[in-house]
Formats: C-alpha cells, structure tokens, sequence
C-alpha cells in the first residue's frame, strides 16, 4: 500500500527486521513519550510473527518507519472481563452481540509525533487495518483510546469513520491512570457513511479497490 506523492508505504510485519522496525517506533510513543509500558518485547512477540490471528502494519516514510497498528482476530474476551468494562447501554447483551457478529480488535495505534501532523501515516495504517479486516469478512471494529490523551484519535475515529463508544474501563495492559473509551466500528456502516460523503478518506480508503471487490466485501451477512 504506497501513496506516491508523500511516499508512504504500510506492508504487513512479515519477519525480524520488520518486527525491530516496529519495536523503535513502539518504544518512542509507548515508552519515551507516554511511558505507557516498561517491557517493550511484551508488545510485539515474536511469536506474533507466525500466528494467523493476528496481523501487524508498519508504515514508513521514504524507507523510515513511522508508524505501527495491530489487528487482532481472536478478542482476549477474559482480558476483557478483567477490565471491568462498564457499558454505556447498560442491559446490553455483550454474549449474544459477540456471537451475531465477527469483530476484530485494533491496538498497538502508535504514529511518530513527527508524523502527525500531515495525517498521512495515520490514515495509511487506518486503510490497512480496516482493508484487512473486511478480506477476512470481519463486521466490526473494536478500539480503546485514552480519554486524556492529548493525540487521542476519539474526535477522528467517532467524527470522520463512525466509531460510537460502547464501554469505558479504568484499566488495562498499559500503564495509564487515564480511563479508557471502548468504541465499537460497524464496518458497512462506516462504508456507506464515507460513500455518501466522497472526500480523499473514502477514496484513499479504498484505493485500488474496484466497486464490485468493495460491494462483495460489504455484503457480508451479519
């Protein structure tokens, strides 16, 4: 996935050198700007490598990296109880919603500081996650972001794609006293909110995409 013009390119994390290119970008947001963790290796096993429930994005900028994502496909459902999720719909029933719908978790969200003002990156690991989420017949997209977090996506993500919060928790993996907000994604949902609105996100999205590849996709029964 390349953007000639900025020179963006977001491949999957396929071997070693990938996964230390990763780790550098993970250690400057996650350890030296947030502090959010102290064992960097924690965050991308190397056993993550040949597991096929769970893809890894990297970004680079003219050959340097910039920017990471992680897609899981199985949901961590005990780390989840651990949580002590409190659900904005109070009665919904999370079991029989889990087992209608085929949901993906996106994590690991890190982009260089220097990066984000020109959104490209982000937006790049944003079409990678969702592109492979919907080849594997996903319907949903789950995410947590900081509430406090001063480069928190909420506004983008709720705003722009569609994301609605669902749940906020007090804690999780990383190390943050900031709550967290759950946010649930309806892919076809989001895919015709972004068709209707055309713009450079949808196109972007989507590029390369013929319209029965991306009307195959999102017939998805749900």
């Amino acid at each position: 996935m390349i953007n000639g013009k900025d020179q963006i390119a977001t491949t999957p994390v396929r071997d070693f050198a990938d996964r230390a290119a990763a780790l550098s970008v993970l250690h400057a947001v996650y350890v030296e700007e947030k502090g959010w963790v102290g064992d960097l290796e924690d965050l991308l096993p190397e056993e993550d490598l040949a597991r096929s429930d769970v893809s890894w994005f990297l970004c680079r900028r003219e050959g340097r990296a910039v920017g990471v994502v992680r897609v899981l496909f199985e949901l961590p459902l005990e780390r989840y109880r651990e949580y002590g999720l409190k659900l904005l719909a109070p009665g919904t029933d999370v079991e029989a919603f889990l087992r209608r719908h085929r949901i993906a978790e996106v994590g690991r969200f890190a982009v260089l500081d220097s990066e984000r003002g020109q959104f490209m990156a982000a937006a790049s690991l944003i079409r990678a996650a969702a592109l492979e989420a919907l080849t594997r017949r996903c319907t949903h997209l789950i995410t947590d972001v900081f509430e406090n977090d001063p480069n928190s996506p909420y506004a983008f993500h709720t705003r722009v794609l569609g994301f609605v919060p669902v749940a906020t928790h007090d804690h999780g993996e990383l190390r943050s006293d900031d709550r967290r907000i759950t946010m649930l994604l309806d892919l076809k949902a989001s895919y015709e909110r972004l068709r209707q609105r055309g713009g450079w996100i949808f196109r972007y999205i989507f590029e390369g995409w013929s319209d029965d590849e991306r009307e195959r996709l999102m017939a998805v029964e749900t």
